[in-house]
């Protein structure tokens, strides 16, 4: 079974900003709670079809599946909520890569990083541009993102 162990963090941008183009994505839902979740990705030229399990702390089964990506956009009119998007931006850091995610649209204006490990336990070192965690703020996950839009909601985070 595939499991994905990942942490996230919201990203400090008077310290971080991107060094390239990044990889446009959009993403939708065709199934949300209860689980699983299940998500259509369109990254560039490529799609791809992902089924999440329940998350377990910072882990929970994932299985991904390449599709073509005239049936992922033809799958996103059958999204449940709203699509994310975003730019992902991939950032080598003393071994680990680092995915920086700048949202757009209804989620403008935020930025957040996630870094996948090996185990739950795995040490790592912070980039300097690491504000506080937020993996277990299910705000942050994408599928609430879809629902609740960061522009909603950003006000209320004090």
């Amino acid at each position: 079974m595939a499991f994905e162990i990942e942490r996230k963090f919201l990203v400090d941008t008077n310290k971080w900003a991107a060094t390239d183009n990044g990889t446009k994505l959009i993403q939708a839902y065709l199934g949300l709670d209860p689980l699983p979740v299940i998500r259509i990705r369109i990254a560039g030229e490529k799609a791809v079809l992902t089924i999440k399990g329940p998350s377990r702390t910072i882990s929970r089964p994932e299985f991904e599946y390449a599709i073509p990506v005239e049936d992922a956009y033809e799958m996103l009119k059958l999204a449940i909520s709203e699509p994310v998007e975003k730019t992902r931006h991939k950032i080598q850091h003393e071994g680990f890569v680092w995915e920086v995610d700048v949202f757009s649209g209804k989620n403008n204006g935020l930025v957040m990083a996630e870094i996948e490990l090996q185990s739950e336990n795995q040490d790592f070192k912070r980039p300097d541009w690491i504000l506080e965690e937020v993996s277990g703020d299910g705000r942050f996950y994408n599928s609430y993102l879809s629902e609740h839009p960061f522009q909603e909601w950003k006000d209320d985070m004090a």
